[in-house]
């Protein structure tokens, strides 16, 4: 068959919610459901602010597939492009049900899958059938892969001049460390994050225990992308865009981490600083929070602790006093002879910033988090149950939801494959020979 002369008609608009007994149902938030049960049998469309805009997704891991899952949460068409293995990170350990890793299943929601083979040529042939039709591609491969398979920036913009191509990876495409294999902890190693919460007394590094710089990275990618789409709404012309995770964590840290070498040529040594270890608290029987900053919120915590305004005190009285040991240890005695509700109460009257620290089993029902419905539960259509964090950026008129679950490998290969105009004796014939799946 010859992939080139295939119809390229443009993907067909995907309905975000389908009618709760229809075909195909699949992830229904549980709140989505209960709305739908009040329309009968009327077919309710969700279209996200990047409704009509089609992703192809060719990225594995962590910060990739999130950035992309950020613009289907938007409302994008994101189409996975797995190999015949799949994702790396279909799979989960300890945290799979019923073969779905949790992990996959989150950073994959609001996408549709499919399996070609781009090391063969004619496997190459059907992914540019499908960049015709899209907006944007997205990789996150070490420099030079999608130049090996051809399928670079400069061979897919002779296909689609208004495509935004979009490359993710750990230091860029040029310099010492660019050729290296480059995880989360290895950004945070080269960027000073490993150094933040040194322990003073020994100084050795000691590494944030969550993928921060993947995370950090596709926030800065999925904006990226957002903003290169607007501006090829004004030139009609899209572009390359490329993120890397280290200067991702460069920006993140450089407001407040950095801020003695922001003065080119008057670079002061570190001295320390305040760590936010001095901000949590022990109590009777648990652990709390807090933060004041202005002198009316110090005030309110002396009060809360019955303690006299130690502002006051002839002991207190400079810089160096306050940040003694002593002060310290005259707050620490004032927290543990609380119990956590009795202080949390005492704080908020008195306007103090705080909070109980949660262990992570206690956040799901926290009364804030219930509150803002942040965690929402749905049926995933192979692993049962599901709770997940609901997309952060909540929109007055153009909703951004679950729309569909996390796919299973290959799970829409026919239905993209036609949208993109091929006919089902094609598709069956690029199956059998397994140039897709």
């Amino acid at each position: 068959m010859d992939i080139g002369h295939a119809r390229r008609d443009r993907f067909a608009v995907i309905p975000r919610v389908r009618k709760a007994n229809s075909p195909g149902t699949g992830c229904l938030c549980r709140k989505i459901l209960l709305a739908l049960s009040f329309l009968g049998d009327a077919t309710l469309t969700m279209a996200g602010t990047l409704d009509g805009i089609r992703v192809l997704d060719l990225t594995t891991i962590y910060s990739g597939p999130i950035a992309a899952s950020i613009l289907g949460d938007q409302g994008a068409d994101v189409v996975k492009v797995e190999s015949p293995d799949g994702d790396f990170m279909r799979h989960g350990g300890a945290s799979e049900h019923n073969g779905v890793g949790g992990a996959f299943a989150m950073m994959n929601r609001n996408k549709r899958s499919i399996v070609i083979d781009l090391s063969l040529d004619e496997g190459r042939g059907v992914f540019e059938v499908l960049v015709e039709s899209a907006d944007v591609v997205m990789e996150n491969y070490r420099p030079g892969v999608m130049e090996r398979l051809k399928i670079g920036y400069e061979s897919l913009k002779r296909i689609n001049p208004r495509l935004v191509f979009a490359s993710i990876n750990g230091v860029g495409h040029t310099g010492p460390y660019a050729k290296r294999r480059v995880y989360d902890a290895i950004v945070q190693s080269i960027s000073g994050i490993g150094s933040l919460q040194a322990d003073p007394a020994t100084e050795r590094p000691l590494l944030v225990n969550s993928l921060i710089c993947d995370k950090i990275t596709s926030m800065t990618a999925a904006q990226a992308i957002a903003s290169a789409l607007v501006a090829r709404e004004r030139t009609g012309i899209g572009q390359r865009v490329d993120i890397a995770m280290l200067d991702s964590a460069l920006f993140f840290l450089w407001p407040d981490n950095m801020l003695n070498y922001t003065f080119a040529g008057d670079e002061k040594p570190h001295q320390g600083g305040r760590s936010h270890e001095r901000m949590v608290h022990e109590t009777r029987d648990g652990y709390i929070c807090t933060m004041p900053v202005q002198r009316r919120e110090w005030e309110g915590v002396f009060k809360a602790l019955d303690l006299p305004n130690l502002f006051e005190d002839e002991r207190f009285r400079t810089q160096a006093a306050l940040d003694s040991g002593l002060f310290r240890r005259t707050l620490d005695e004032g927290y543990a002879s609380f119990d956590t509700d009795d202080l949390a109460q005492r704080l908020e009257r008195h306007e103090v910033p705080f909070a109980i620290i949660n262990p992570r089993d206690a956040v799901i029902d926290d009364p804030q988090v219930k509150a803002m419905d942040a965690l929402l539960e749905f049926e995933h259509p192979v692993a049962g149950p599901m709770r997940q964090a609901r997309p952060p950026a909540r929109f007055g008129d153009t909703p951004s939801e679950i729309f569909r679950c996390s796919p299973e490998l290959g799970e829409h290969t026919r239905e993209v494959l036609r949208e993109a105009g091929l006919s089902d004796d094609a598709i069956t014939d690029l199956r059998a020979r397994k140039i897709v799946r």
